[in-house]
């Protein structure tokens, strides 16, 4: 059904690749909306902040999951394995911690720290840093190493 609806999918090795922008959009947004909220002091910006980074932080546990699932059937050579998907696995999971301890000390302070927003805007700015630089290893398993499988031979011609 998924495949008739969506052709795209079928060519997958697993769904992973469905996931993996979700908790970059999410968590790229909730940075924003904090910045704007702590910069220009209204709080009222905390609060679709506050929604947006929970999911974010629930699209990150997806995202994981679904990658560390998908991580031991991907077919990439055992140097690629070393040298980028193992880095790539261990960004995100910290990518995934670090944005549970956020969406906890944001719950707790309810929905943006009064106390240490300084500290709590560094940590999500070294979540960013992390996150993009996991982003970038996944990208150059599937862009470089053809992680994303062989579809199809290149180069093809566009066709209904």
């Amino acid at each position: 059904m998924l495949g008739y609806l969506f052709p795209g999918v079928q060519h997958l090795q697993n769904v992973h690749p469905l996931f993996v922008h979700f908790p970059i959009a999410f968590l790229v947004g909730a940075a924003l909306f904090y910045l704007l909220a702590w910069v220009l002091r209204k709080d009222s910006l905390a609060i679709p902040a506050f929604w947006v980074l929970i999911l974010g932080a629930i699209s990150a546990a997806v995202t994981v999951a679904t990658g560390l699932y998908a991580g031991e059937g991907v077919m990439i050579a055992r140097s690629v394995r070393a040298h980028l998907l193992e880095h790539h696995e261990d960004l995100m999971i910290t990518t995934l911690c670090l944005s549970v301890g956020l969406t906890i000390w944001a719950v707790v302070a309810r929905p943006f720290p009064k106390k240490g927003r300084l500290i709590f805007m560094l940590v999500f700015l070294g979540l960013l840093a992390v996150m993009s630089l996991g982003a970038d290893y996944g990208a150059r398993m599937v862009y470089d190493y053809n992680a994303g499988g062989h579809a199809c031979s290149q180069p093809v011609d566009f066709t209904k």
